[in-house]
């Protein structure tokens, strides 16, 4: 008696579970993707607590590659950043197509405290080129300017094209934004790859204001008789 013909209709048998499987948990996943991200949207932190308790990764990227906390943050959503927060396999340093991070967009929305547990959870203070300090200072945004200060951030970091948080402070944020970073130690006298200081910065902007406080700043750093 041959067996043959009953493995046959057993192994067809397997894969047609498995497939059945397959195409149950695709559909799942599918339907999860879509729900996460219109969770975010709307800041439905509830929802996307449970789609993390079934499993579901927090890393997930968005079709242009944004993960679920850089778009938490972008949307405001809040709520959601800090349970993403909260999960201890959430990516705090993922970046976007354009370097960005969640702690820089944090910091250029002043949210102080979500600037506070992202560097607890270890956001970089300091990442290579644009940096979260030039974000913060080109709006001004003084408590996380002073946050990231007091967490050892470079006052004088360079962008790829050498532009550093004091000019961004001169051209887009406030007269005690560029004050705060002076006093912090940033250097006046720097210029960027367009040979442009934080003073042309700021008269570029016709901001006449800052660029006499980074003047007196100047002639202070002078030694006297050198004027």
């Amino acid at each position: 008696m041959s067996f043959q013909p009953f493995f046959k209709l057993k192994y067809k048998f397997k894969i047609a579970i498995y497939l059945i499987v397959f195409i149950t948990y695709s559909s799942s996943f599918a339907g999860s993707y879509d729900d996460f991200f219109t969770a975010i949207k709307r800041d439905d932190a509830e929802l996307v607590a449970g789609l993390l308790s079934r499993g579901f990764d927090p890393n997930t990227p968005n079709p242009t590659g944004e993960q679920g906390l850089f778009l938490a943050i972008r949307e405001s959503s809040l709520k959601v950043a800090s349970v993403l927060l909260r999960q201890t396999t959430t990516q705090v340093e993922a970046r976007t197509a354009a370097d960005e991070s969640p702690l820089m967009l944090a910091a250029l929305k002043g949210l102080t405290e979500l600037c506070q547990q992202l560097i607890a959870r270890g956001a970089d203070v300091n990442k290579p080129a644009w940096t979260p300090l030039h974000y913060a200072a080109t709006n001004g945004h003084l408590a996380v300017m002073a946050l990231l200060l007091d967490d050892y951030a470079y006052v004088d970091a360079a962008s790829p094209n050498g532009t550093t948080p004091l000019m961004m402070a001169a051209h887009y944020g406030t007269a005690a934004a560029a004050q705060l970073l002076l006093d912090a130690g940033a250097d006046p006298m720097l210029k960027n790859n367009q040979d442009l200081t934080a003073i042309d910065f700021a008269q570029r902007a016709g901001r006449n204001d800052v660029a006499g406080i980074i003047a007196t700043a100047i002639r202070k750093r002078q030694s006297k008789g050198s004027w």
